[in-house]
């Protein structure tokens, strides 16, 4: 009977995977409060505040991409040349400091575009089309930086009465809040709305389901597929230049595995490797998660590592939990 009742409560909370994912943010904060003095304090809050926010930023188009059936390994690497390309514009072309981050933007949606235009329309695996790109993306950034570390705080700007404005897009605050966490929540209301409150949201969704379903209904398969690559290339340009924002300097290595963090994150917060489901809230989580486990583990002195074993494990366990989902759906 008991065993009975606690396969129920485990079902019940697969069922509402947000709020079992919310549990173990739960369980983790209070894990690291107890084994660390420093964790629980307003300082270490704002610091992970600001380490999850380019990764939450980042995990809301991901999440999308992977809603259509799809994943993008190109994330890291469009990240790196967003904020290497912003930074030569600014300093060695001598390009104003927002036409250039309009430009670097600009240069993050064409990457989106080219990886939705060769699965969607060319219909190459989205694994083979973002590790292309990836691999084109990270090579014109290490171009580009020329092997160096481009510097806000030495290499001269032609408007450097605007650098403070543009140091406080990602590193100030607002009543408090750091800038970076105002940009996550602003993004992260933008993306549910548009994920489950619009019709190109559902068509995604659809497609994600079953292409040939959401062909048969009249949805443009290839238009939709497109969508999501294009805004998780958008994003990761928005978080480059909030990043360098905030830390004035950039190379031609940034994002370097960012796009395992990324994905980490999707799927811990319940995006489904098959495509069709996965939530912006269980998203946010998910990042919250990530954030919170490297920032303890840093305090407990713990081997960068292990911390990665740590990290691979909780993405094979949030699989297999969605596989346990589906195939209890399918046994209905």
């Amino acid at each position: 009977m008991r065993e009975t009742q606690s396969n129920t409560v485990f079902h019940n909370i697969i069922k509402m995977r947000e709020l079992g994912i919310l549990f173990v943010l739960i369980a983790m904060i209070f894990i690291f409060s107890v084994t660390s003095s420093v964790f629980f304090t307003v300082n270490n809050f704002l610091n992970i505040t600001r380490q999850i926010s380019l990764l939450g930023i980042m995990a809301m188009g991901m999440m999308m991409v992977i809603a259509v059936g799809g994943v993008d390994l190109s994330v890291g690497a469009v990240y790196a040349i967003c904020s290497t390309s912003a930074a030569a514009l600014m300093t060695r072309g001598q390009i104003p400091i927002l036409p250039a981050c309009l430009i670097a933007l600009l240069i993050g949606l064409l990457f989106g575009v080219l990886n939705g235009v060769l699965i969607g329309y060319c219909k190459i695996m989205p694994f083979i089309t973002t590790m292309g790109t990836m691999n084109v993306a990270r090579g014109l950034a290490l171009i580009i930086a020329k092997g160096k570390i481009i510097s806000l705080d030495k290499d001269p700007v032609p408007d450097p009465e605007h650098l403070d404005a543009f140091f406080r897009f990602g590193g100030g605050s607002i009543g408090g809040v750091p800038t970076l966490a105002v940009i996550l929540i602003v993004i992260v209301i933008f993306s549910w709305l548009f994920f489950h409150k619009s019709l190109t949201g559902f068509r995604l969704r659809a497609v994600g389901g079953s292409i040939e379903a959401a062909s048969a209904s009249g949805i443009n398969v290839k238009k939709t597929i497109l969508i999501p690559y294009i805004i998780t290339s958008g994003l990761c340009a928005i978080a480059a230049l909030a990043n360098f924002s905030f830390m004035h300097t950039v190379q031609g290595t940034m994002g370097e595995g960012q796009e395992l963090q990324v994905l980490a994150a999707a799927y811990i917060g319940g995006a489904s490797p098959i495509g069709g489901g996965g939530t912006i809230l269980g998203t946010l989580i998910g990042a919250l998660i990530m954030g919170v486990l490297q920032n303890g583990l840093v305090l407990l002195g713990v081997n960068t590592f292990v911390q990665q074993i740590v990290i691979g494990m909780l993405v094979i366990v949030a699989v297999m939990i969605d596989v346990y989902r589906n195939e209890k759906r399918e046994s209905r």
